[in-house]
């Protein structure tokens, strides 16, 4: 009796393209799909997520000792306003602004309000760079004080972000 081979099954082709529920599965179609559910949603992410930073940051001023900002705010508003508030009005003001700004900014009640009140706030913040150059800078670098108000920038943007969005007719 003779030995028959077995017919080789032909191995699937590898340079072929990957069926429809592999692509679904590929981390790079998994990112696109992601990225396309989070677009529409980005400004509100990015609205809430600054809020929530403000209204920390406004909260700690409430607690004595409890923010590393709260020595230069008060300097910078008490020369902001040319001393006529004492520092135990400064500091619940500003934390009571924060805080408002980082409800309306996390709900979108109030929004182009304050909006404008972080635009103006911000402001402050960064006149500190100059109106306390030696707490804020030490041989033309930023000290951790100067590197505080610098982060910033970041939520500036964000909120110039949201600023546009809302402000743009639909």
């Amino acid at each position: 009796m003779a030995r028959t081979r077995p017919i080789p099954t032909p191995r699937p082709d590898t340079t072929s393209t990957p069926s429809p529920a592999a692509l679904r599965r590929s981390p790079a179609s998994l990112l696109q799909r992601a990225a396309a559910h989070y677009r529409p949603r980005s400004l509100a992410a990015l609205r809430i997520s600054t809020g929530l930073i403000f209204l920390c940051f406004g909260a700690l001023k409430l607690i004595p000792s409890a923010s590393p900002a709260e020595h230069i705010a008060v300097q910078a508003a008490a020369k902001l306003t040319f001393g006529l508030l004492p520092p135990h009005i400064l500091l619940p003001a500003l934390a009571t602004a924060e805080i408002c700004i980082g409800i309306a900014l996390m709900t979108g009640i109030l929004l182009r309000y304050a909006l404008a009140a972080f635009h103006l706030h911000m402001t402050g913040v960064f006149a500190s760079l100059f109106l306390l150059p030696d707490a804020m800078w030490h041989h033309g670098a930023p000290t951790l004080e100067g590197q505080y108000v610098l982060k910033n920038i970041v939520l500036i943007t964000a909120c110039l972000a949201v600023t546009a969005d809302e402000l743009t007719p639909r």
